[in-house]
């Protein structure tokens, strides 16, 4: 094992920062099995991308059947019938009224990508608004979009003009929804008018920025300065999506909606692929070609995303997701732990945060993620200061597995105690 981590240093820059140090040799629905034989309760996900579970039955056979038909055309030279089918079903899920439109890429960043140049194509204008804590990606503009420096954007010099952040909601970090709401009015009377502004990105439940839920009231907000301006509202459902809210999205929990929704991870059961859907006005705006991808949309990921809502549907995961939260969150409180700040989350996306902005207990929090690892439980931690730990099991983890898993983390935040 020593062997193989000093071959990864050798091999891979040290940007590639990998937080386990032990290999992958096999998985099954909520389990790992490491190449020196343990098994590792995962309650990671592959960061938020396996809701059906490491090898659902059902999504290896459909990838396997599309295998031994083709693998790759490129959509845009030789399309597939696949992949309009996957639109359509999409297009009648997504919680957007009217006339809807999909297309699809392949990694969460590239779906952000795309929908920020829909919306400048619809708008003829620049100026994009996202916020504190968010997470869009890695690429040059999703990490302008990214409101968090370390380690993101860090080091790599000036981000893509025209990008504005304002404050998200958070209790433990004393920033209320009028807050949130001055920081919009402040960029538009300091920044950028609200008529050169083309979007305004957020996520429904912020994922690296601590599993920070939008409150409804700012939510609303939102979609009435987008009216006001004639801005497109941008909900990125890349890691809240697919049944981890208790909703299979998480803009279903409100009472308005978006104009576009990003997605990605959990969308096809841990094959690449991502989608951008929204009001068919907006999407078509891009001239013919101005939109793709070579490997875009590709047949396997399809193949898996048609199965993975067929489980979501015939296992009803997301019911099974708010049995599997609630059950945590009461576990969470009933440890009673003083560590603990807050507990949050829709459904089965919830985290628990240790101190607060002003005294962030990110020291507690990566000694709870040191002791479960020891214990064979796998934990990510979040949040601006690191102090938040998240929950990403897959929604079809067994009930004893879950319960062992539970019984792992209570004795890793004593054990972290001291």
């Amino acid at each position: 094992m020593n062997d193989w981590l000093e071959r990864m240093r050798e091999a891979m820059p040290n940007g590639a920062g990998v937080l386990c140090d032990w290999f992958a040799e096999s998985a099954d629905n909520a389990v790992i099995v490491s190449a020196d034989g343990r098994e590792f309760i995962d309650f990671a996900g592959g960061i938020g991308v396996l809701n059906t579970g490491h090898r659902h039955p059902k999504v290896t056979a459909a990838v396997a059947d599309q295998l031994d038909r083709f693998t790759h055309t490129a959509f845009q030279v030789v399309p597939y019938q696949s992949y309009i089918e996957l639109a359509e079903r999409i297009n009648r899920l997504v919680p957007i009224q009217g006339k809807v439109k999909s297309q699809f890429f392949s990694s969460g960043a590239e779906a952000v990508e795309n929908a920020v140049k829909i919306a400048r194509a619809y708008t003829k204008r620049n100026g994009i608004i996202a916020f504190g804590g968010a997470f869009h990606g890695r690429t040059m503009m999703t990490l302008a979009l990214t409101g968090k420096v370390m380690p993101y954007q860090a080091d790599f010099g000036a981000m893509p003009a025209g990008v504005f952040h304002a404050l998200y909601p958070a209790s433990t970090q004393n920033i209320s929804v009028e807050d949130a709401v001055k920081s919009i009015k402040r960029i538009f009377k300091s920044d950028i008018a609200p008529h050169d502004v083309a979007a305004i990105i957020l996520e429904p439940v912020q994922g690296e920025g601590g599993f920070n839920v939008c409150p409804p009231e700012f939510m609303r907000a939102v979609r009435k300065i987008c009216d006001e301006h004639g801005i497109v509202m941008i909900a990125d459902e890349v890691q809240a999506g697919f049944a981890r809210t208790g909703k299979l999205f998480a803009m279903e929990h409100y009472d308005v909606q978006p104009d576009i929704m990003t997605m990605a991870k959990s969308m096809a059961g841990g094959f690449v692929l991502s989608g951008v859907s929204g009001k068919a006005e907006i999407m078509d705006a891009p001239r013919k070609g101005g939109l793709g991808g070579t490997y875009a949309g590709n047949p396997l990921g399809i193949a898996a995303a048609l199965a993975v809502l067929d489980v979501i549907e015939e296992e009803k995961l997301c019911n099974r997701s708010k049995v599997l939260g609630e059950r945590l969150t009461t576990f969470l409180k009933d440890l009673n732990a003083p560590e603990i700040t807050e507990i949050r989350g829709l459904g089965s996306m919830v985290a628990v945060e240790f101190g607060d902005d002003e005294n962030p207990n990110g020291e507690f929090a990566a000694k709870v993620q040191k002791e479960a690892m020891n214990q064979q439980l796998l934990l990510l931690t979040c949040g601006a200061h690191g102090n938040v730990i998240r929950f990403l099991y897959p929604l079809t983890i067994e009930d004893d597995t879950f319960d062992k898993g539970l019984a792992v983390l209570a004795q890793a935040i004593s054990r972290a105690r001291g």
